[in-house]
């Protein structure tokens, strides 16, 4: 089905073509075996072939300016591919999500030389992949102290809970404070410094094929991206950006508890009839429905509201996230529901999704914390 961003855009046809020839010729095939990760492996050539071919198709520099070797276009079509493929497997979507949110950190640092350092010098996914504490809050981390009086650099010493891609990618991009500065600051490290360790692959609630780990640092060399002490600011102009993508990931996951639910409730059979024609299973298929489109519909329209820089467009995406994240929540709990006992098995994929939204709600920061950081920007 087309995206309402494509159907608004009909230059992000070509990009839609892409993305669901990808999602649906190298994803659906395995997503199962992938959300056995980490008590599975998920290092195979298979998964590898995955990352290198969403890398070489250009998703994980979809907003990523031409040059520094990425595609540079706006918001409305890394949120149409994210939504396209968290239809199939969100863990993929938090993929190019994290690579995304990293990229514009850097950027909005001005670091540049740090950007072409990292992607046009980039050979496969891994080089290209920067590691990113997608759901921390920035600041609360770790701490780093200066380097030396003559300040030819840093090292960054504590440990980092929850780091996106830490197994996975070359780099990351970390959030600390600088002993005696106020605020924190941004900070790139190479994981493959002798002073990083990284503790075993996470079991976390949903998106499973997703690497995440948690990292210890003791004096592992850090570059600082941009100013010190700058990291809240750098941070707030990338999220508003970036919470529409999060909302985007979560209308995807609804788009597909919808159509998982309807194809089975057109094939399952109770009392002698397909239960689809069931008054009870209708209204609950009805309400997803409505919610999925409603969500689709104000990602699409808050993107066109961000690329046109209208009016607190950074209020418009935060509160759509917040609201469409709820909704996907609302949605996977009924598309359970209609499949009944079978909506709990990992076969069908729905109880797949019920976790991956849970987690997502969490992209950026607690539900209760952006509830807070939106009203105190709403009263200002």
């Amino acid at each position: 089905m087309e995206a309402v961003l494509t159907a608004l855009n009909k230059d992000l046809k070509p990009f839609e073509d892409l993305i669901t020839s990808f999602s649906k010729g190298q994803l659906k095939p395995h997503v199962e075996e992938r959300d056995r990760y980490p008590f599975g492996d998920l290092d195979t050539s298979v998964n590898e072939e995955a990352f290198n071919k969403i890398y070489e198709l250009g998703f994980l520099g979809t907003m990523l300016p031409e040059k520094f070797g990425g595609i540079g276009q706006g918001i409305s079509t890394l949120c149409m591919m994210l939504g396209h493929v968290a239809e199939v497997d969100a863990s993929y979507s938090l993929i190019i999500f994290t690579s995304s949110m990293s990229q514009q950190i850097i950027l909005e640092a001005g670091a540049e030389r740090i950007a072409e350092k990292i992607f046009l010098g980039a050979k496969t996914a891994k080089d290209y992949l920067v590691a990113y504490p997608s759901f921390c809050n920035p600041g609360q981390l770790v701490t780093i102290p200066k380097a030396s009086p003559a300040g030819k650099g840093y090292t960054l010493s504590g440990k980092l809970d929850y780091l996106v891609l830490g197994n996975f990618s070359t780099w990351a991009v970390i959030p600390a404070r600088v002993a005696d500065t106020p605020g924190y600051s941004y900070f790139l490290v190479d994981l493959s410094d002798k002073g990083v360790r990284k503790g075993e692959p996470i079991f976390s609630l949903g998106l499973h094929a997703c690497p995440i780990v948690d990292a210890t640092f003791d004096n592992a060399s850090a570059q600082l991206i941009g100013e010190e002490g700058a990291g809240e600011r750098y941070f707030d102009a990338a999220s508003k950006v970036m919470h529409v993508a999060t909302a985007s990931i979560s209308s995807g996951i609804m788009k597909g508890s919808l159509k998982e639910a309807v194809d089975y409730a057109k094939e399952r059979e109770q009392g002698g009839r397909a239960i689809v024609n069931w008054s009870e299973i209708r209204m609950l298929l009805a309400n997803m429905a409505v919610k999925s489109r409603a969500a689709e519909m104000c990602v699409a329209e808050t993107c066109q509201g961000i690329e046109a820089r209208i009016r607190d467009w950074g209020v418009y995406s935060a509160a759509t996230a917040i609201m469409v994240h709820e909704l996907a929540c609302e949605v996977v709990t009924d598309g359970v529901q209609v499949l009944g006992g079978n909506g709990y098995m990992k076969d069908y994929g729905q109880e797949k999704r019920y976790r991956d939204a849970r987690q997502v709600q969490a992209l950026l920061g607690t539900a209760p914390l952006k509830k807070l950081s939106l009203i105190r920007e709403i009263i200002a």
